[in-house]
C-alpha cells in the first residue's frame, strides 16, 4: 500500500525534532453544495529541525514514531516565515 503524502504549512516548531503541519483540504458541503475548506493539523517528524513556521512543506505517512507522531516532512516546497523589513522612514517635527 502506497504512503500518504500530503502538502501543509508548519504551524508551530516549538517542540523538539518535531512540527506541527496544518493541511487544508476543500470539499463541497452535501447539501448545499458550497465549497468549504476542512483544516486537520498533523505532527510531523523533523529529524534536524530544519523547518520553520510559514514554510510549506509536503509530509509522508509512516510508522508510529511517538503517540501523536505518524508522519514524516518529506521536503520543503516554499520557503516561508516571517520576514523582518527595515523601514526608513524620515519623520520630521512640524515646527511651524
Amino acid at each position: 500500500m502506497p504512503k500518504r503524502i500530503l502538502t501543509g504549512t508548519v504551524t508551530s516548531d516549538k517542540t523538539d525534532k518535531t512540527v506541527t503541519v496544518l493541511v487544508e483540504r476543500k470539499v463541497k458541503h452535501p447539501l448545499y453544495g458550497k465549497i468549504i475548506r476542512r483544516s486537520k493539523k498533523y505532527h510531523a517528524h523533523d529529524e534536524e529541525n530544519a523547518f520553520t513556521v510559514g514554510d510549506v512543506v509536503r509530509i509522508e505517512e509512516t510508522k508510529p514514531i511517538s503517540k501523536t507522531k505518524t508522519w514524516a516532512v518529506k521536503d520543503r516546497v516554499v520557503s516561508g516565515g516571517t520576514q523582518a523589513i527595515e523601514a526608513d522612514l524620515d519623520v520630521e517635527a512640524a515646527s511651524n
